[in-house]
């Protein structure tokens, strides 16, 4: 069957019309399907290999639930196993599309949730189809969806040495990532929630950094600088935007990028009540060899062949309270992380919102670097 559909989106904007075609055998995303046994570690990883953020969960073509990265999300701020199987933690009353919905009514379904994915399952409760955004809009899916509005901090002073030598020659900030800079990459994902507001840190070559904005002429960034005679590590930078912030604001390095839904970062954060949010990283460490655990006097307690480890490391993206100015002195060098231990030390409450490791890209090293402009 061929339909053409008029693209109308729920926020109001036209866009182009565009023909669908749903043939008698429908198409399933095989990279987006799993079975109610995969882990949750495991539903990590086929999310970033597959580029999405939801999952159909089925048993044979038997469809069951989704899962999306809220929830894994959910799962690990309640400290749950990340071995656990996924059919404690997916989504069984959801949305989806049955077979004799017209194409017009599934659309209208998918803006109105902002579904990147609509499952369509026939009357014995079998997946026939996925259908995914980018199948039927001519716009990209947006993640962030909802608008936050909040001033940005990019710390830019460094002398990004695990770049060397090309930082000899231009800043870290202003390394060319395919069309753009590093940090107007960084600055665009503000820009999509709607933050204007934005200051840069500088030290390093900050007359370079600056002549480039100067001439950039973008309207989309107001650009405030701020100038350390010394440098002062990410917390102590921050005393000197004492005067100039007075709500809840973003706090980002400048060599990486974070595929994150900003509204939902936000939400967490301000829920929570939190005087700092830190993203935080899951990393997945295999060990090649069987681990041992023992008791008193040697005695083995438990064996495990070749455990994995997951961590979660700091990503350098933060959520802060202006209420932070008062645990910063003047002229003082310091490192955001020992401002969270001041914090933690006077039972502050410090959030943490975890991401998937492909949703984090470190481009301060010549690896990833690399990867990100050879595609």
């Amino acid at each position: 069957m061929q339909r053409e559909i008029l693209e109308e989106s729920y926020f109001g904007h036209i866009c182009e019309i565009k023909t669908f075609v749903r043939g008698e055998q429908n198409v399933i995303n095989k990279k987006i399907v799993i079975t109610k046994e995969t882990t949750l570690i495991d539903v990590l990883r086929i999310m970033d290999k597959a580029g999405r953020k939801l999952l159909i969960v089925c048993n044979e073509d038997k469809f069951l639930g989704l899962i999306t990265i809220g929830d894994i999300q959910r799962a690990i701020l309640n400290k749950r196993d990340l071995s656990d199987c996924v059919a404690g933690y997916m989504r069984s009353d959801i949305l989806y599309a049955s077979n004799e919905m017209s194409m017009d009514e599934i659309k209208i379904l998918m803006q109105r949730k902002r579904l990147e994915c609509m499952p369509v399952v026939d009357d014995k409760g079998m997946l026939t189809d996925t259908i995914e955004w980018e199948e039927v809009f001519s716009n990209a899916y947006q993640k962030n969806s909802q608008k936050v509005q909040c001033p940005v901090v990019i710390m830019a002073g460094g002398r990004g040495s695990r770049l060397r030598p090309i930082t000899n020659i231009l800043p870290k900030p202003l390394i060319p990532l395919k069309e753009k800079t590093i940090i107007e990459e960084i600055m665009d994902e503000f820009v999509e929630v709607g933050c204007k507001e934005f200051y840069i840190s500088v030290n390093y070559k900050a007359d370079t950094i600056q002549n480039y904005f100067e001439g950039l002429g973008n309207t989309e960034y107001g650009i405030q600088f701020i100038c350390e005679e010394e440098p002062l590590g990410t917390a102590g930078s921050l005393f000197l935007l004492k005067e100039r912030l007075n709500s809840t604001f973003f706090v980002s390095n400048c060599d990486i990028l974070v595929d994150i839904n900003l509204s939902d970062l936000m939400k967490y954060h301000k829920k929570n009540r939190n005087m700092i949010t830190v993203v935080s990283v899951l990393k997945n460490y295999s060990i090649p060899y069987g681990t041992l655990e023992t008791q008193e006097e040697g005695v083995l307690a438990d064996i495990k062949e070749k455990p994995e480890m997951v961590y979660q490391i700091n990503s350098g993206l933060y959520v802060l309270e202006p209420e932070i100015f008062g645990y910063i002195r003047n002229n003082e060098f310091l490192h955001i992380t020992d401002l969270i231990k001041r914090l933690l030390r006077d039972k502050v409450r410090v959030g943490v919102f975890p991401i998937s490791e492909g949703s984090w890209t470190d481009m301060g090293n010549w690896e990833e670097y690399l990867k990100l402009i050879r595609g």
